[in-house]
């Protein structure tokens, strides 16, 4: 059989990795809709989630590639002796194919920007990252729907999705049976047009395609870019989402930024500074950090971008001060997929409100080293009170501050439309602050 009677090395290319994208949906998709109720497999079945989402998008974006492939490279023509049912039949497969190829993704897409688990009946917004590597948006305009329209969407999305993955399996069924039959009974040679060291059957026959390749290194270069693609994707999803410690040293502490910022932060109220002696923050010494329950899975996180005020004497705690300012679009998990969410409209919202700020209202010593700051945090349009326990050493002008306190995220309404009864992310989110800095001049 001479190349013009094969598909070309892309669109041989195409058809394996999409098929092999399309094998591993389905029964990932049963298991994790299963598992995700399941406190023991939450953790791993939220992390398929995104996976299975991702893959989806490939299954997308490789569809198209394909169906404008197919439209300008004509493929082997079929047997002529080929049945004319058979031959209507063939076509109809491929049809439905394409058709469930780009609407399976699109349905999962529309799903998934309604914010709306349908298992659990109610908002769930959960942000997507392709592989980790960059964010998916939502579809355009279904954010802003009443939440009867998303909860509708969903189920008919879902709804929608579901058949169609079983159309899918069927289609898988036929296709397969098919095949097999051209090869292993009528023997003319039809599957060797898609597997490459398969021979022609006995039986060929074939009309010649009538746009042979003109170029095949380039065909043959591209059907392998498309592999390397698609390993590198899959190397990207297999590993694990690095979490950064909230135990975090001078030397491992990954350089968020206090005062003075490398970056922008939101104007705010004028900060009147106290009596005490001031001191300046060191960034690459100091860090905001934060840590909670994910999935049923611990998660750790920091802010990269802050700045700080502070005013601190032992011997002069009424005239102390301090005021943080955190730009919360730097929240950092390790998870892309949990950091996509925390920009949501029902967390930190940072396009609408950029900055949270903690500033005190007063000191008491606790003895020792150890005192205690009282103070007002607010986030997006919620204050709060909030009582810091902290512990302050100086040696040689340079000072060391580690403080702890966990805040109930339920009292700063943050994810209170999507798990208001904490069953994905805890209500108590622990937060650790430790700061050097250096008295002032």
């Amino acid at each position: 059989m001479t190349a013009a009677h094969r598909y070309s090395a892309v669109a041989v290319t195409l058809h394996w990795v999409i098929a092999v994208c399309i094998l591993s949906m389905i029964p990932m998709g049963w298991w994790m809709t299963a598992a995700i109720e399941q406190p023991d497999s939450q953790a791993l079945a939220y992390r398929v989630f995104q996976i299975h989402k991702s893959i989806g998008f490939l299954i997308l974006a490789l569809t198209v590639v394909r169906i404008v492939w197919r439209l300008t490279h004509r493929g082997p023509a079929l047997p002529r002796g080929m049945k004319r049912w058979e031959a209507f039949a063939a076509h109809t497969t491929h049809v439905a194919f394409y058709t469930l190829m780009l609407a399976l993704p699109l349905t999962g897409w529309l799903y998934v920007s309604a914010g709306w688990a349908v298992s659990q009946d109610r908002a769930l917004e959960v942000a997507t990252s392709w592989f980790g590597l960059f964010p998916i948006p939502h579809l355009p305009g279904v954010a802003e729907l009443a939440a009867g329209v998303k909860r509708a969407l969903a189920f008919q999305a879902m709804g929608a999705h579901a058949a169609m993955a079983w159309g899918a399996v069927i289609l898988v069924a036929l296709h397969v049976g098919a095949a097999l039959k051209h090869q292993l009974v009528d023997r003319d040679g039809v599957l060797s047009h898609m597997v490459p060291f398969l021979k022609p059957g006995l039986k060929a026959g074939h009309e010649p395609s009538v746009s042979a390749p003109s170029s095949p290194w380039v065909e043959r270069g591209v059907g392998v870019a498309l592999i390397a693609v698609v390993a590198v994707a899959g190397a990207v999803a297999a590993r694990p989402y690095a979490m950064p410690g909230l135990e975090m040293t001078r030397t491992e502490a990954p350089a968020p930024v206090s005062a003075p910022a490398s970056g922008p932060v939101s104007a705010e109220a004028p900060v009147t500074p106290g009596t005490a002696a001031g001191w300046t923050i060191d960034s690459a010494a100091s860090s905001i950090a934060f840590c909670g329950t994910h999935a049923g899975a611990a998660f750790k996180g920091r802010f990269e971008r802050w700045e700080g005020q502070v005013w601190f004497d032992p011997t002069d705690l009424a005239g102390s001060k301090a005021v943080i300012t955190v730009q919360t679009a730097s929240a950092r998990t390790g998870d892309p997929t949990q950091e996509g969410s925390l920009q949501g409209a029902e967390w930190f919202d940072p396009s609408r409100y950029p900055t949270a700020r903690f500033e005190t209202t007063g000191f008491r010593a606790l003895g020792g080293d150890r005192y205690e700051a009282t103070g007002r945090l607010r986030v997006r349009t919620t204050t709060v009170p909030v009582v810091l326990p902290f512990t302050f050493r100086e040696a040689g002008g340079v000072a060391a501050v580690d403080g702890r306190l966990e805040l109930d995220r339920t009292a700063l309404d943050m994810g209170m439309e999507s798990d208001a009864t904490g069953d994905w992310v805890s209500k108590m989110i622990g937060v650790q602050i430790k700061v050097t800095a250096r008295r002032a001049e």
